[in-house]
């Protein structure tokens, strides 16, 4: 999963406007805060008011504003909704699941459904109001472990 700049675009726009939660803001103003150009940044407002999550006001004193509260924006339904599947291979996704020649005997597949596990782990559990908290810590603990290894890897500095 790579996430594109329109992703990390949107992703600026939606914390710009929860951190001016109520408040209406201007397309120049966004623009300026978040370092988009208008242009790009009039396209991702208006995939993000399709899907929900801003909503807009026309005259003078218009622009943006979140639609939902920050607590209820998901940010791994965010990314999803605008970069589509979470999963680095479609063998692994979940939602746009396509077939490969080798997956019946593939021994990289269950390392992609990992890698997508993990980044949905964290991105699911992700909220708009963390963000806008600063309350995106490190994930320590057992919870956490993605590989178990039942035998030292090659290499580690031990004879056999």
């Amino acid at each position: 999963m790579k996430v594109s700049s329109k992703g990390e675009y949107a992703l600026r726009a939606l914390i710009l406007l929860g951190n001016h939660k109520g408040k209406v803001l201007g397309i120049q103003e966004i623009s300026e805060k978040t370092l988009v150009s208008i242009n790009y940044l009039e396209q991702i407002l208006l995939q993000l008011k399709k899907l929900g999550y801003v909503v807009s006001k026309r005259g003078a004193k218009g622009g943006y504003s979140l639609y939902r509260e920050p607590e209820d924006i998901n940010i791994g339904e965010v990314i999803r909704d605008l970069e589509g599947p979470l999963s680095p291979m479609s063998c692994a996704s979940i939602t746009k699941y396509e077939p490969c020649p080798l997956e019946g005997g593939c021994q990289l597949k269950p390392l992609w459904s990992l890698v997508r596990d993990t980044i949905a782990f964290v991105l699911e559990r992700t909220t708009l109001e963390d963000l806008l908290k600063n309350q995106i810590t490190k994930l320590e603990g057992e919870d956490f472990v993605v590989v178990k290894r039942t035998s030292r890897p090659a290499g580690d500095g031990q004879n056999r």
